[in-house]
C-alpha cells in the first residue's frame, strides 16, 4: 500500500507536468459530472490526514451498525461480527468484530475517541502504517479478550472497536505524555495525556481481576499494552519492512518488462 500510494503520486504529478497546458484548455468543456468529481476531490484533499483515514474505517463501522438492524441478516451477524471463544468460528469474528456495534451510543462513543486521536496518531505513523497498527490491535485485543474469557470459563460475546481505538489513544499518549486532555462533558478538568492512560489501564486492569462485565476490559487492556508496545519499539520494527518494499520493486519492475 504505502509503495503504490507513492507510486500513484509521482506519477499523477509527471502527468500533471506534462499534460497541465491541456487540462486547462479544457475547463470550460467540462460537464456537471466532471465538475462535481473535481469538487469532491478538492474536499478530499482539504481533509487533515487524520480525517482521510477515519473516513473509511467510520463508513465500515456504520455499514456493519445498519446491518444489525436488518433481521434476515441477524444469524450472520453473531457468528461472524461478535468474537465469542465457545463459538464454532473464532478466528474471522475476531477480526470482523472490531467493525461491529449494536447500540448507536456505542459506536458513537467510539467514533468519537477515535477521530479525537486519530490525526495525532496518522501524522505520527503514515497512513499506512497507521492502518497496520489500528488492524493489527483489533486482533490482539480480539485475542486477548477471547483468552481471558477461556481462562476464567466466561461466555460471552464481545464487539466494538474499543480495543484497536485503546490501542491509538495509547500510542499518542506514550508518545506525547504531557499534551493536556480533557472530558467531552467536563471541559474544565484537564489532566496530562501520560496520567490519563495510566488511569485507564488501571481501571481495566482491576476490571478484569474483579471480573467486571460492563466493558471488556481485557480486549482495551490487551489494546492499550498493544499501542504502548508500539510506541516503544514499532520505529524498529516497521524499518524492517524496506526489504520487503525493494523485494516488491524488483517483482513489481520485472512484471512490467
Amino acid at each position: 500500500m504505502e509503495y503504490e500510494n507513492t507510486r500513484s503520486l509521482i506519477l499523477a504529478k509527471a502527468r500533471q507536468a506534462r499534460f497541465g497546458w491541456w487540462q486547462s484548455r479544457s475547463l470550460a468543456d467540462r460537464d456537471y459530472w466532471t465538475q462535481l468529481k473535481n469538487d469532491i476531490r478538492r474536499y478530499w484533499d482539504s481533509l487533515t490526514p487524520g480525517d482521510k483515514m477515519f473516513a473509511p474505517i467510520l463508513v465500515c463501522n456504520a455499514l456493519a451498525f445498519a446491518m444489525w438492524r436488518v433481521p434476515a441478516l441477524r444469524n450472520t451477524m453473531m457468528t461472524y461480527f461478535t468474537s465469542n471463544p465457545a463459538a464454532r468460528v473464532v478466528c474471522w469474528p475476531m477480526f470482523l468484530s472490531t467493525f461491529s456495534h449494536y447500540s448507536a451510543m456505542h459506536i458513537f462513543a467510539n467514533m468519537y475517541v477515535l477521530h479525537s486521536f486519530a490525526n495525532a496518531a496518522v501524522l505520527s505513523l503514515g497512513k499506512e502504517q497507521f492502518l497496520a497498527v489500528y488492524l493489527s490491535a483489533g486482533v490482539f485485543s480480539s485475542l486477548m479478550s477471547v483468552l481471558y474469557k477461556a481462562g476464567t470459563s466466561q461466555a460471552g460475546m464481545s464487539l466494538g472497536a474499543s480495543g484497536a481505538i485503546m490501542c491509538v489513544l495509547a500510542y499518542v499518549c506514550a508518545q506525547y505524555p504531557d499534551t493536556q486532555l480533557s472530558i467531552l462533558f467536563l471541559p474544565a478538568l484537564t489532566f496530562s495525556a501520560g496520567a490519563g492512560i495510566k488511569v485507564i489501564m488501571g481501571i481495566d486492569f482491576a476490571g478484569c481481576v474483579m471480573g467486571w462485565k460492563f466493558f471488556d476490559h481485557a480486549a482495551h487492556l490487551g489494546g492499550a499494552m498493544f499501542g504502548i508496545f508500539w510506541a516503544t519499539y514499532g520505529a524498529q520494527i516497521w524499518a524492517k519492512r524496506i526489504g520487503l518494499l525493494n523485494y516488491y520493486h524488483e517483482l513489481r519492475r520485472t512484471k512490467q518488462k
